[in-house]
Order: structure tokens, then sequence, then C-alpha cells
């Protein structure tokens, strides 16, 4: 039998846990998953709003497609208009030049009336 310098005999008492180390495991035990939770949330978040509104993001694809359908529609102006040109530009290089059309321009460029045109005067 051991005895403490107190006189008390050791073999009888319980051993003391230290206490801080029982309240360590637990609480480690507790907060390293939330922790890895807070910090997966974390994660998850920036990569659904970087999806959401970053710069090939959702908005960014709405904005694109507008603007696709803003430059089809002026791309679809630019080949009307271009077809009428060439239609013009047909109608002066055939074998037999357009009368009217060669006339009318003549008209203009000259700054000319032919006697018989009605002018009327804007002031």
């Amino acid at each position: 039998m051991a005895v403490s310098p107190l006189g008390v005999s050791t073999s009888l008492t319980l051993r003391a846990h230290p206490a801080g180390m029982v309240v360590r495991r637990r609480v480690r035990a507790v907060l390293m998953p939330l922790g890895l939770y807070a910090v997966s949330g974390l994660v998850v978040g920036y990569f659904v709003h970087q999806a959401e509104s970053g710069n090939r993001g959702l908005e960014a694809k709405r904005a694109l497609k507008i603007q696709a359908r803003a430059l089809n529609q002026e791309l679809t102006a630019a080949k009307a208009d271009r077809a009428i040109w060439e239609h013009r530009v047909a109608l002066l290089r055939s074998d037999q030049i357009d009368r009217d059309l060669l006339e009318e321009r003549a008209r203009v460029m000259l700054g000319r009336v032919h006697a018989n045109d009605v002018v009327i005067i804007d002031p």
C-alpha cells in the first residue's frame, strides 16, 4: 500500500482526471464539425454567387443574349439595305441601263430640272 505525504492511502482513492482535457475533447468534437460545415457553406455560397453574378454567370449570359438579339436585328437591317443597293447597282451595270434611274441620278447630281417637272420650293 502506498501512502501519500498527507498520510492517505492512494490505493483506495480515485485518480483525478485532468478536467480540462475532457472538456477540450468535447469542445473539439462539437466545434470541428461546425467549423467544417461553416467553411463548406461559405465556399458553396461563394460559388453560387459567382455562378449568378460573375463575369461568366447567368446575368452575363442574359445580357449577352440581349446584345446578340440586337446585333442580329442590326445585321438583318444591314442585309436588307445591302440588297437594295445591290439591286440599284445591278440596274446601272446591266446591258441596258434603266433610263429612269440614270435620269434621276443625273438630275440630282447636276441640280437640273426637266422643263415639264413641277418644282415645289419649301421655305
